[in-house]
């Protein structure tokens, strides 16, 4: 921890980074896990690790195993020798040294957990909650329950969505829907009205498409599940389709979002400019970590949308709490189980909310890693 000082920081003689080292873990599921497009029977966790002046930050993100190489070769190249004061120049040094391999995707996966681990080394050493150094504006970080996948049955989903609003009291829920690519309607529309029924009349009801449906397919179904009162339809078309996302969020009465794959700033402002949503997500462990997130959020600040955070609850605790424009964070089945069961410091969402503790520096967590290592695989 660096000593508290009088002189300004930018004349205190602050460490740099020494190493980088990052580790793979595999997780299988619970059960079986599906959405609209796409099923899988595991989640694959990446964590980068990078020490200075005798401590050590921690991020991580959700992808490959591919990134680990990333992260030890070209990312550790660029932020060697930064000093842990300049998280900006070591971003900057990251995005500068991939040019050549393809800044969306993995690379920007790689990116965000370096990032993250950056701006929670500088955090600790300073001994600052991550929130704090960011510059806090709430202490209760809004939350949703999400899961609610498509190869759930009734007494599953029952379960999950009355953990959520009677064990945990979170007042929003969101279920999968757009099934085997949007060909099983009667279903998506049984399991809404289902869902309804479990989590009672106050409630949000929010539901996700992952982009199974056709432009008038989802209009139709957004005009079906009306008399059940859902407020959010996340990707009912491909986000790909930024016309196609503005033609629906202009005749349906959920809010309409996206933002989830949105590897880096441009992505992010193509999709505010088309007025394709009504909240813009952003994730921090694919959009190029806390420094882009921050970025991400005055992009839609500007044009007066809300953010949402993708997944990663706990991950993204800290800078939720410090973006003004935030609507509230995804607490997502699998990496909520993923993060109780692998690291200390895991937020409690009684209430509908996490609270980032002020009296652990950093983003508060700490990998278990005697428990971790029966998952790692590289």
């Amino acid at each position: 921890m660096i000593p508290a000082q009088s002189a300004p920081l930018a004349d205190l003689d602050f460490p740099t980074v020494e190493e980088v080292a990052a580790a793979v873990y595999e997780i299988n599921t619970d059960r079986p896990e599906a959405d609209g497009t796409l099923a899988w029977s595991k989640t694959t966790l990446i964590t980068a690790r990078v020490t200075a002046g005798g401590a050590a930050g921690l991020g991580y993100t959700y992808a490959s195993g591919a990134c680990k190489p990333l992260i030890e070769g070209e990312l550790a190249g660029a932020v060697a020798g930064q000093s842990v004061l300049d998280t900006g120049a070591a971003w900057q040094a990251m995005v500068r040294a991939v040019r050549n391999l393809g800044r969306p995707g993995l690379v920007s996966c790689a990116i965000s957990a370096v990032d993250t681990a950056l701006w929670d080394l500088k955090a600790r050493l300073l001994d600052l909650p991550l929130s704090g150094l960011l510059g806090q504006v709430r202490k209760a970080v809004p939350v949703y329950g999400s899961g609610g996948f498509t190869t759930y049955d009734e007494p599953v989903a029952r379960a999950q969505l009355e953990r959520w609003t009677s064990d945990m009291k979170i007042p929003r829920v969101k279920i999968k829907i757009g099934e085997s690519w949007g060909t099983a309607e009667r279903r998506d529309l049984a399991r809404i009205a289902f869902a309804r029924s479990v989590i009672g009349p106050d409630a949000e009801l929010y539901v996700d498409a992952n982009g199974g449906y056709t432009r008038k397919q989802a209009i139709r179904m957004a005009r079906a599940m009306a008399e059940h009162g859902v407020t959010w339809f996340e990707e009912p078309v491909t986000s790909d389709d930024l016309d196609g996302l503005r033609e629906v969020r202009d005749q349906v009465d959920p809010d309409v979002t996206a933002g989830e794959y949105g590897y880096d700033l441009p992505y992010f402002s193509r999709m505010v400019d088309a007025n394709a949503v009504d909240c813009l997500q952003v994730d921090v462990t694919r959009c190029g970590g806390i420094t882009e997130w921050l970025r991400a959020a005055a992009v839609a600040a500007a044009k007066g949308l809300e953010v949402s955070g993708h997944c990663a609850p706990n991950l993204h605790a800290h800078v939720a709490a410090a973006t003004p424009n935030l609507r509230h964070l995804e607490y997502f089945h699998d990496h909520v189980r993923i993060e109780t069961m692998l690291f200390d410091g895991a937020l409690d969402p009684a209430g509908g909310a996490l609270h980032p503790d002020p009296t652990r520096p950093g983003h508060g967590l700490t990998l278990k890693d005697t428990t971790a290592a029966r998952f790692r695989t590289a």
